[in-house]
């Protein structure tokens, strides 16, 4: 299609322009960073410029329009490059398709521009995609291999959800959602994998997804794309890994934390983790990633940076030293001893395995949930009684409206009224309020210290975190 590094560095060439439409997501504007010191010229439009995205483009000189108009598209760019969120009737795709202009999605631009020559590292699953990734990357930057990735949060320690290294291993974070109004496809489907995690498969993304079948379609069209010479590190712990993998065109290595005859196994501790490997490989790792589950996380990550040449002493020093990620179980502050953390949980699983972590490393302590189901599958129904289930190892429960709510059907809705009844008579004392405001009100005077807030939303929420530490100091 294009290759950026000849576009960009050609003697004589005229300075290429490239604007991003939907700028401010935080793939969009690390990629529009690296291109704008790379030498190209780079605008942006979004309908909100908002922090941390705004400050961070700004501080790179990259003009950022507030809102979607034809006019961002004067003079023509070289290149219009669409955000996913993105549809027709927007007033900018509609004139880059009226007046002809090149246009691609983020993906497609990733694998034209910066994957050649490159050895992806592509890490997918429903769960754990932003750790792994993260994990990895961490290693790899750690034993000096100086990686490229992409990382759908910001790894602490390295502060970018992009960056463009001069190694060959490239960490992706591969999501099965789609590509772009224009491209249906999974977005993973454009990163060349070369080394492929797949952590663990379930039903997601009911706007896009019909149901898991869908999904498994998507993850086979994904194997098909591994060349023979590839590797495939798949979780033996989960059935529809394991079922998947069984058609993988290459070689496949498994980890586990309940089958020792996997080719990585690992015995999981609150904080640590003993590991059994190829070769007769033993080691025993310290980590600060809260709950056991992040077992799976960090075998899929040693197993695929073995791939990539990283020996003992390099895999345990890559772990002992990862600083985590935020919004993954992220301390946002302590005020008369409650605790305020944050984590990205939005699926069922995902958030009975966060509580669970959180009850392995408080025990004793008392442990709220504070939930906003923002993302597009939590509006809906489909996990209502699922969600009842979830919360055993909260002591109270704090659950927000649906947002947005009339993104999903009133007929297809979460009723987060219903759902609080549920939990209750499950054994857990919840409510449901009408927003954040409303949650710090109830919360903040009954909190204790000793307790624990975890916040479980893939959203601002508000800004709940600050709103709750600020509340929390003026009473103290």
């Amino acid at each position: 299609m294009f290759n950026l590094a000849q576009l960009l560095n050609a003697p004589g060439a005229r300075e290429f322009h490239i604007h991003f439409s939907g700028i401010c997501g935080t793939a969009m504007a690390g990629v529009a960073a690296e291109l704008g010191a790379l030498g190209a010229r780079v605008t942006g439009s979004d309908q909100a410029a908002y922090p941390p995205t705004a400050p961070f483009l700004a501080s790179r000189g990259i003009p950022v329009a507030a809102g979607y108009r034809a006019a961002n598209l004067e003079p023509a760019p070289d290149l219009v490059v669409i955000g996913n969120a993105l549809s027709r009737g927007n007033p900018e795709v509609e004139a880059v398709l009226d007046r002809g202009l090149a246009y691609c999605s983020l993906p497609e631009l990733l694998r034209w521009g910066f994957l050649p020559g490159r050895r992806p590292l592509v890490v997918t699953g429903t769960h754990g995609k932003t750790t792994t990734a993260a994990l990895c990357t961490w290693l790899l930057h750690r034993a000096g291999l100086d990686p490229s990735w992409l990382v759908g949060g910001i790894p602490l320690g390295l502060e970018r959800g992009f960056h463009r290294g001069e190694g060959e291993a490239f960490v992706l974070e591969g999501d099965e959602y789609d590509t772009a109004f224009f491209d249906k496809r999974s977005k993973f489907l454009h990163y060349q994998a070369r080394v492929l995690i797949l952590n663990n498969l379930e039903f997601d993304h009911a706007d896009i997804f019909d149901d898991l079948e869908a999904i498994r379609r998507s993850f086979r069209h994904l194997l098909r794309t591994v060349p023979a010479s590839g590797l495939v590190v798949a979780n033996r712990d989960d059935p529809e890994v394991m079922g998947l993998a069984a058609a993988a065109p290459c070689p496949v290595v498994t980890y586990s934390v309940r089958e020792p005859v996997a080719d990585w196994y690992g015995e999981a501790e609150p904080g640590l983790l003993h590991v059994r490997g190829p070769g007769g490989l033993a080691l025993s790792l310290e980590h600060a990633l809260v709950g056991s589950h992040q077992g799976w996380n960090l075998l899929a990550a040693l197993a695929a940076t073995a791939a990539y040449g990283l020996d003992a002493a390099q895999l345990v020093a890559g772990i002992e030293t990862f600083p985590g990620v935020r919004r993954r179980g992220e301390l946002r502050g302590e005020v008369g001893g409650v605790a305020v953390y944050d984590d990205f949980a939005h699926h069922p699983t995902a958030i009975r395995g966060t509580l669970a972590g959180f009850r392995e490393r408080f025990p004793g302590r008392r442990i709220w949930a504070v939930l906003e189901p923002r993302s597009n599958t939590m509006r809906r129904g489909r996990f209502q009684g699922e969600l009842a289930g979830v919360f055993a190892d909260a002591d109270r429960v704090c659950l927000r409206a649906v947002p947005d709510a009339d993104k999903a059907p009133a007929a297809d809705r979460l009723d987060v009224i219903a759902l609080a009844g549920a939990v209750t008579a499950a054994g857990v004392p919840a409510q449901a309020f009408p927003d954040a405001a409303a949650i710090i009100a109830h919360l903040v005077p009954r909190a204790r210290a000793g307790d624990v807030v975890v916040v479980l939303s893939n959203g601002g929420f508000e800004g709940i975190h600050e709103g709750l530490l600020a509340t929390l100091a003026a009473l103290a």
